[in-house]
């Protein structure tokens, strides 16, 4: 059972617009069995358009195609599927009273127009898709076995004919085989050295199970996936291989994806032991605290955050001592140790978070060495500090410092 998605747009082509369709449209077609075999991005353009269409139809069971749906001259989607099809557009009077009617509700102070209308303009031969966010509906059309889904290229319109449409309707068309993902998260080890740890048991894996790595910025998701036709012994059997892979990387296990984040495994434990928390970033310019504020209900043990990005803001606001400044200079443990106690102290924490480094491109007001970190975090009764060394690229030195933080905060918790 296999599915290609396409998407339409000059926008996605030259980086204008990142396509975060295709992964929730993959991840949803996975859910009911349907194995993605191909991802393509095109140009709004006639040929390239029917050349893609008719390639998609020989190699997969479904059609995905986002993009295209516009009331302007430039999308051309519907235009090229009549095309394909040797259809014709007609006028589809519950679309049309639809968009009049978010017209008349939501856009009062912009009269409808004619190019709006043309919205309600359809092949003859689609099965319509209701699209209750906006005005270009979905379009579902069956040739031989191959099953054409068109829809709307803004992300949330897409969502919903997604989940309430497209993936019911080809549940109820295809038989399916089962498809199933176990991603345990783990945080603190190479991919290099887990597969050592692990190797033994990864030889002994049956065959209808297989083990991927997805390593990403100081954690590594080890996937398990089967797929089979009865549901209860592929289950069975991925839960076997479960067990037996658990004691093996227990130490570095911080729990399964889709589960929960680092950060909502972190704030379960301050909410669960009355506990308060602070930041103090330097290099990180607020992403920790971005993070934990990104969880529901995180004003319930979060307290502030300050970004001490200059020297002087430590200095004046942390009071963090030039004397201390000067004799390690700004990237050292002691200055994070300050860093974190001077949070705590300004807060009125149980624990706080600090970091600082240097991510780079240049040393900044230190000497370390571009990727040279330090992270402390202080709390009621312990005392922690220590260094990395995370690279040269910016971005990653930030986002592995980022997760560092957290899998230090909960070792520290967990020691309460």
């Amino acid at each position: 059972m296999l599915a290609e998605i396409i998407t339409i747009g000059d926008e996605i082509l030259i980086g204008q617009v990142i396509d975060t369709n295709s992964a929730f449209i993959a991840k949803e077609l996975n859910k009911i069995g349907v194995s993605v075999y191909q991802i393509t991005s095109i140009q709004d353009e006639r040929v390239h358009l029917l050349n893609a269409f008719k390639e998609a139809s020989e190699r997969v069971d479904v059609v995905l195609i986002t993009g295209g749906l516009g009331p302007t001259k430039d999308d051309i989607t519907k235009h090229t599927l009549c095309e394909y099809f040797n259809d014709e557009l007609v006028e589809n009077a519950e679309v049309l009273a639809h968009v009049e009617e978010l017209f008349a509700k939501y856009i009062s102070n912009t009269p409808i127009s004619d190019i709006n209308r043309m919205q309600a303009l359809l092949p003859s031969k689609a099965e319509v898709l209701h699209n209750a966010n906006g005005t270009a509906p979905g379009m579902l059309i069956r040739q031989g076995e191959v099953t054409f889904i068109s829809m709307p290229g803004v992300p949330f319109e897409m969502k919903h004919i997604m989940t309430e449409s497209v993936i019911p309707k080809l549940a109820a068309y295809y038989k399916r085989p089962h498809i199933i993902h176990k991603t345990i998260v783990t945080y603190g080890m190479g991919e290099s050295a887990i597969a050592k740890r692990i190797e033994t048991w990864e030889d002994e894996l049956p065959s209808n199970i297989k083990l991927a790595y997805l390593p990403n910025l100081g954690k590594v998701r080890l996937r398990l996936s089967a797929k089979g036709s009865n549901y209860d012994e592929l289950a069975s059997a991925m839960e076997a291989e479960s067990e037996k892979l658990y004691p093996l990387i227990n130490d570095i296990v911080f729990g399964l994806e889709d589960d929960e984040s680092l950060e909502e495994i972190v704030a379960k434990l301050l909410t669960s032991k009355n506990l308060t928390l602070s930041t103090a970033e330097s290099f990180t310019g607020g992403k920790i605290a971005e993070r934990i504020t990104s969880v529901p209900g995180a004003s319930s043990y979060f307290k502030g955050s300050v970004v001490s990005y200059a020297t002087e803001a430590k200095i004046n606001v942390l009071k963090v001592s030039e004397e201390l400044v000067e004799k390690y200079s700004v990237v050292s443990a002691e200055v994070a140790t300050a860093m974190a106690k001077g949070a705590r102290e300004l807060m009125k924490t149980d624990f706080a978070i600090a970091t600082t480094g240097n991510a780079g491109p240049t040393k900044g007001d230190s000497n370390a060495e571009v990727g040279t970190v330090f992270i402390a975090i202080e709390g009621t009764t312990s005392h922690f500090v220590q260094e990395f060394q995370l690279g040269s690229t910016r971005e990653r030195v930030v986002e592995k410092s980022v997760n560092k933080a957290f899998e230090l905060l909960q070792k520290e918790i967990l020691k309460m």
